[in-house]
């Protein structure tokens, strides 16, 4: 096969591949951009792959930076994209599932793509438009087979992340796992043990952001997947009921947790272990938190003035766009016009702070400060008094008579 027309990404890394080629080495482009543009998809990252050994390509090229050296990676700075060329290589063993024991550079395409995980993603294309397939990926793409390459077994040895891959390809792409790939993950899934959280979370995320995520819920429960990923063992019973809600793609991960977390019943208090345990970050166990607490609230009532000022913009829009899984409306236009209505939108809106109220009462900060601010924005929200500085000073003068009296 041969494409007739090369996407820009491609066009603009030719000289790369052409100045490898002139300096009689053999450069392809590999990987999932291939697999992409086969796909009628964007293309993320253009990989290049050689038969130059790293020290051949930094003799080729005047500005490199060694981002991986050891597995044969050599950074090229071009005046338009820095590229990531990594040399044909084979892998010895794989002691932890998760890295090669040995790394050996050879010349041969073969040896090299024969490593890769899934048919579909051992393509390589020549500058010239060419598709190298030795492995019938271009098969498995027309049926829409996820299939690894070789011996699966192998495969997952070499390295056990590749069956959380596998499951991400199904939400993402619909296709169907060969059989014997998939008896190899299930046979194997318990290797996802040995594999870091973090791994594993990047492409757990991905998977309930595919548009195909019932499918591929279907294939983490089906595999057995799920018992080696944080908190999930015991709960296939709820992440059954996930997997059946409607199918409206999910857009981003903020969203995927908190419906998720829904769906497993996990209580608002247990929220944060639940999301450190994947090793997700504070921001978004902040974000998190924040859109559950509005949803659980916007499955049954309207916001209320403190609700809305609370979540603010972004969470609004998060829960608002949840609500479809629930047959609800989303009302976001609504939510946000509400808010953005609001007297106020955070303490510093006020019309006195901190330092103004120590001089009119004349005293030191302390429990009452923060009390008599709290009462002045649930006072402004409510609106019990307008945002300025007199009718501040009145309502907190009655709010708190004692204040002015000692």
């Amino acid at each position: 096969m041969k494409l007739t027309q090369l996407p820009r990404e491609f066009e603009q890394a030719l000289p790369i591949l052409k100045k490898i080629e002139a300096a009689g080495y053999e450069g392809y482009f590999v990987g999932g951009s291939v697999r992409d543009v086969l796909l009628g998809q964007s293309i993320h990252d253009v990989d290049i792959a050689t038969s130059a050994f790293p020290a051949e390509i930094k003799s080729i090229f005047p500005r490199t930076i060694d981002v991986g050296i050891e597995h044969g990676t050599v950074l090229v700075l071009s005046d338009e994209e820095n590229y990531e060329i990594t040399t044909f290589r084979t892998e010895s063993t794989y002691q932890d599932f998760r890295r090669p024991d040995h790394v050996e550079f050879v010349r041969s395409l073969e040896e090299d793509l024969k490593r890769r995980d899934f048919t579909i993603n051992a393509f390589a294309l020549k500058e010239d438009g060419t598709i190298v397939d030795l492995f019938n990926g271009l098969s498995d793409l027309e049926n829409q087979v996820l299939r690894a390459v070789g011996n699966p077994y192998e495969r997952f040895h070499e390295d056990a992340l590749r069956m959380m891959r596998g499951l991400r390809f199904v939400s993402q792409l619909g296709f169907t796992l060969e059989e014997k790939t998939k008896e190899s993950i299930i046979e194997n899934h318990a290797l996802l043990e040995k594999i870091s959280i973090e791994r594993i979370t990047i492409e757990f995320v991905k998977l309930l952001l595919g548009k195909n995520r019932k499918l591929g819920i279907e294939m983490f429960l089906e595999t057995k997947c799920y018992a080696y990923c944080p908190e999930l063992k015991g709960r296939s019973e709820q992440l059954r009921l996930f997997s059946e809600l409607p199918t409206f793609q999910l857009t981003n991960e903020v969203q995927a947790w908190v419906l998720l977390i829904d769906q497993l019943g996990i209580e608002v208090t247990d929220i944060r272990a639940f999301l450190k345990a994947w090793k997700c970050s504070n921001q978004l166990i902040r974000q998190v938190q924040q859109a559950f607490k509005g949803l659980q609230w916007r499955k049954t009532a309207d916001y209320s003035q403190e609700l809305l000022y609370d979540l603010k913009k972004e969470s609004i829009i998060i829960v608002e766009s949840l609500l479809p899984y629930f047959d609800l409306e989303n009302q976001a236009t609504a939510a946000i016009k509400n808010y953005e209505q609001l007297p106020i939108h955070a303490l510093t809106d006020l019309a006195v702070n901190g330092n103004d109220l120590m001089n009119y009462y004349q005293k030191k900060g302390g429990k009452w400060l923060k009390e008599a601010l709290e009462v002045c924005e649930t006072a402004v929200l409510n609106g019990k008094t307008v945002n300025d500085t007199e009718s501040l000073y009145s309502y907190l003068d009655s709010y708190f008579p004692h204040l002015t009296e000692e």
